[in-house]
Formats: C-alpha cells, structure tokens, sequence
C-alpha cells in the first residue's frame, strides 16, 4: 500500500531542516535563547534598568540629575580617641575641603514611608538619632530604614532636655537609650545628639562615659519655607552638617523636603556623605 504523497513531502522536508541544524557551527548561527537579542535592537532599547542602579532613580525622587558618589575622606575622623580630647568634641559641622554634606534625621523619619525607599534607592548615607519614647512604636520601620543604608543613633531615652539636670539623670536617659538601640540593632551608637541641642558639661562627661565619641548638632535645619542656618554663611558649605526637620502635619514631606535640600546641595556642586567617616 503507498503512503499518501503529501505524507512523504513532509517527511522529507522535516528531515532537511534537522540534517542543515546539524551542520550549523555551534559559535554564532543559532538562534540566541537570551530574551533581550529575541526582543531585537529596538525593543531592548526600549528596556530601563529599575532600582538603586537604575537610571531613572535620580528622576523618581524629584533630582535633575544623579548624585555623585561622595569622595574618600581627606582628613582624620574628629573624635577623643584621635584628638587626644577627654571629653568627645561637639560639632555642627566638620572642617573639611571634601564637597560634602551630611544628611541627619530626628525622631520620626520612619513616618513617611516611602523614605526608606528613597534611602535606598539613591544610596545616601543618612543618620536617624533616635528617642525610645518616640521610636519605640515604629522601631520595625526602623528596621527597614537601617537595612536601606541609614545609620541608627542616639537621642536619649525620653527626649527630656539635658541642660541642668543631674549627672545621674542623663548618664541615664544616654546609657538607657544606647542599651535600647543596642537590643534593638546589635550595636551601641558613637554618636548622640541632646535633645534640642541643648547641652552642658555634665552632658559630656555623661555622654563620655556611655561610650560616645562625639554630640553631634547642625548648622543648617530645614523648614517648610526652604533652610536655616544658626551661624555663618546662608548657604551650604563643604562639612556643614544638616538636620533635616520631619513635619508629619503640613507638606512638604520628608521625601520632598530632601529632595529640595539635595538640589541645592547639587547646585553648589556637594553631594552627601557618611557621618561616620569623619566622626
């Protein structure tokens, strides 16, 4: 019985295409598996990389152009281990040439919750100081923001202003509030920040004996209006050290108040650096 024609067609036009994809060299001439040269030249154009590398970040958080990666610090870190000080050093701003900035945050950072991503996404070295009594409800907020790259610090138990009171009373509310972070982070902060930045002697030596190697103020605040300074020029500087004030009840936000503040900082040519690497 013959096999119907069309059958034995078939049969041999299948076994060509086989034999020819057997004589194909194996370098070049198959067709690619990867996804992106299936989709063709213009369609992988098309493809934008997403997240902390992505080019598109900068523009998401409102910047007009990337921040630059901030340089190796050129001076020795200021602290009593290094300055030969009895008493850690308190700064508002760090004497450097380097074209940085320092980002710093009080209580309530965690409350807008899209400052983690942000943190993340533009990789900036910010420090959050830290009141148990404040902080303790959203510490796995906390969590997150550390984990996004934001230095985790101290700003005392209660947020009760130092000034004046006893030397057991803040050794207290400073110890209190390193054994806290301590618990909640696994490591004991080295820099504190007094609530409201007010401070005396017995601050520093309370602060000293907790282990802290320097109090950290500002020079510039920001507002809703745009930023204050408390001395000198009225304008960002290399090393001035920048507290970011949160307002959880009228706009802007925290994000969009960093933003405004990383433009200007961009516009005299700065970008952030790590606290940590100075102090």
């Amino acid at each position: 019985m013959k096999r119907p024609r069309g059958r034995r067609r078939c049969r041999a036009l299948t076994a060509a295409v086989l034999a020819s994809a057997v004589l194909l060299p194996a370098s070049g001439c198959a067709q690619s598996v990867d996804p992106i040269e299936r989709l063709g030249k213009k369609a992988a154009a098309r493809v934008r990389p997403h997240g902390p590398d992505g080019e598109q970040a900068y523009r998401r958080w409102g910047l007009g152009s990337p921040l630059s990666p901030a340089p190796p610090p050129t001076v020795r870190p200021v602290g009593r281990h290094t300055t030969g000080r009895s008493l850690p050093p308190v700064v508002d701003r760090v004497r450097t040439r380097d074209r940085v900035v320092f980002l710093t945050y009080g209580d309530g950072a965690e409350k807008d919750s899209r400052f983690a991503d942000m943190v993340r996404e533009l990789r900036l070295p910010v420090n959050v100081f830290l009141t148990d009594r404040a902080a303790g409800p959203g510490y796995a907020r906390l969590a997150r923001l550390q984990s996004a790259g934001a230095g985790v610090q101290n700003h005392t138990l209660g947020r009760t202003s130092l000034r004046g009171l006893s030397y057991a009373g803040q050794r207290a509310e400073i110890c209190g509030q390193q054994d806290k972070l301590k618990s909640r982070f696994g490591h004991r902060p080295r820099l504190f920040r007094p609530p409201h930045g007010a401070y005396d002697r017995t601050t520093l030596r309370a602060a000293e004996d907790c282990g802290v190697s320097a109090v950290v103020l500002w020079r510039a605040e920001t507002t809703a209006d745009g930023i204050t300074y408390t001395h000198g020029p009225e304008h960002l500087r290399p090393g001035d050290i920048v507290n970011v004030a949160p307002d959880d009840t009228t706009p802007p936000t925290l994000c969009d108040r960093t933003a405004r503040l990383l433009r200007r900082a961009q516009s005299r040519g700065l970008t952030v650096g790590r606290l940590e690497d100075y102090l």
